[in-house]
């Protein structure tokens, strides 16, 4: 199973928003501090409730998820890169950057939990405020969106690691 680390974002009923947002994002290149060049590739499609979605993904870069140290420190250092371009980007309605992002909530589900959620990461439109009124735990990301501050990703070794895994169970089977 892939794990990709990528940027989701919903931008609404309409196609031409998602295609926009995406050329936005196509070809754009990051070089991290490893010497990797990472080059974003983009594609679009629609969700259940039939908005459409712009995800941004990138060549040579893990599918695994977060395998180590080292790939939790790129990963951070590309999604601050993805959050600082994204504070230009054309419009879209919320955005989170991380592994396994796609689709991670639709905008009836996320109108619904918005004002409970916490999910470091989560860009949302202003827009959402005058719906539902003032959002904790929310700041300034640009002039017409706010977000809960990203995080950076993290290495869990209990995630990648089949052995300390079963050696973890097996404590936790005594008692």
């Amino acid at each position: 199973m892939a794990w990709a680390f990528s940027l989701s974002a919903e931008c609404g009923s309409d196609e031409r928003d998602a295609r926009q947002f995406a050329e936005y994002f196509e070809g754009i290149s990051y070089l991290l501090s490893n010497g990797c060049e990472c080059k974003c590739c983009t594609d679009l499609f629609q969700d259940l409730e039939e908005n459409w979605w712009c995800r941004v993904g990138f060549n040579h870069l893990s599918e695994v998820g977060i395998e180590s140290a080292e790939s939790a420190y790129l990963m951070t250092e590309l999604g601050i890169l993805l959050y600082q371009s994204l504070q230009f980007a054309t419009t879209f309605r919320y955005a989170l950057v991380g592994v396994e992002v796609d689709e991670f909530r639709t905008y009836s589900e996320l109108m619904e939990e918005l004002p409970s959620l916490l999910i470091p990461g989560l860009v949302v439109a202003r827009s959402f405020e005058q719906e539902l009124g003032m959002l904790s735990g929310f700041r300034a990301f640009s002039a017409d969106y706010i977000w809960q501050p990203y995080g950076g990703d993290v290495y869990n070794p209990l995630m990648v690691s089949p052995i300390l895994k079963n050696k973890l169970d097996e404590l936790l089977s005594v008692g």
